[in-house]
């Protein structure tokens, strides 16, 4: 018989240290992690959320995930599932996820930013702050970045740039 409460804290504890593979933090901070269940005899169903459906990362984090939840003593194996409801928004990226993406020069939109309606225009001028300097005197460079969850802005303060966290559109369904 496993004690769920107690796998359940190791396996808190073991997501909270695997990384996202393009993000400098934990798939916990980044809000990756859905929904966490364990049967009687020790098999772990774990489900995630993806930050993009297209997302290249998402082998890698399932395989460090099995691999690394599958090591706890009491597990017996580990299943991923990725989903796609509810989608993945920056609003699920904790305090924790937010500073480190900060210190690394990438910016996350305000929690419950939401995305605007059809009948809604959304306004920003110099509205993403600079992580390195806090200015709000920025601009948008590229909405292109290193991934398709990010884009890429500049300073005019301190002439430096940085990557804001896409916020996603809303699935109208």
């Amino acid at each position: 018989m496993v004690n769920e409460p107690d796998m359940l804290a190791s396996i808190d504890a073991t997501l909270a240290e695997i990384p996202d593979p393009e993000l400098p933090c934990s798939i916990i901070d980044l809000g990756l992690v859905e929904h966490v269940e364990i049967d009687s005899d020790g098999h772990v169903h774990i489900v995630l959320l993806p930050t993009f459906t297209g997302c290249p990362a998402l082998d890698m984090i399932a395989d460090n995930v099995t691999r690394e939840v599958t090591a706890i003593d009491g597990v017996a194996s580990c299943r991923v599932k990725w989903v796609f409801t509810p989608p993945w928004s920056p609003d699920r990226i904790n305090e924790r996820g937010r500073a480190s993406l900060k210190e690394h020069g990438v910016t996350v939109p305000t929690c419950g930013g939401g995305t605007p309606g059809p009948q809604e225009v959304q306004l920003r001028t110099s509205a993403v702050p600079c992580p390195w300097c806090d200015s709000r005197e920025t601009r948008l460079e590229s909405p292109f970045g290193p991934t398709r969850c990010r884009s890429i802005h500049y300073c005019d303060t301190c002439q430096n740039t940085f990557e804001d966290m896409k916020q996603l559109p809303s699935d109208p369904a």
